[in-house]
């Protein structure tokens, strides 16, 4: 086995791992966590692929901007919730 086959077979081991554990977490932030993660991994799958623009696209907008989106959303909901409490 060549170590590019190697590689490719951990990152799509990996990418199925995060994906499982994204989903099946019941902690929120842990969850948003492995979503950031997960992109990370996926934008090392399209450079893989030689794919380099969609690579720097899912990095910057799909781990990076929509991973910050859902963490500040996260916090602003656990703000409201503790706001709420009597």
């Amino acid at each position: 086995m060549s170590p590019s086959l190697a590689l490719d077979i951990l990152l799509a081991l990996a990418l199925l791992w995060s994906a499982w554990r994204t989903l099946a977490t019941p902690d929120l932030t842990r969850a948003v966590v492995m979503f950031i993660v997960f992109g990370l991994l996926m934008a090392l799958a399209w450079a893989r692929l030689s794919a380099p623009d969609i690579a720097l696209a899912e990095a910057a907008i799909g781990a990076g901007l929509t991973g910050a989106l859902l963490l500040d959303a996260l916090g602003a909901w656990k703000r409201q919730a503790g706001e709420d409490k009597p």
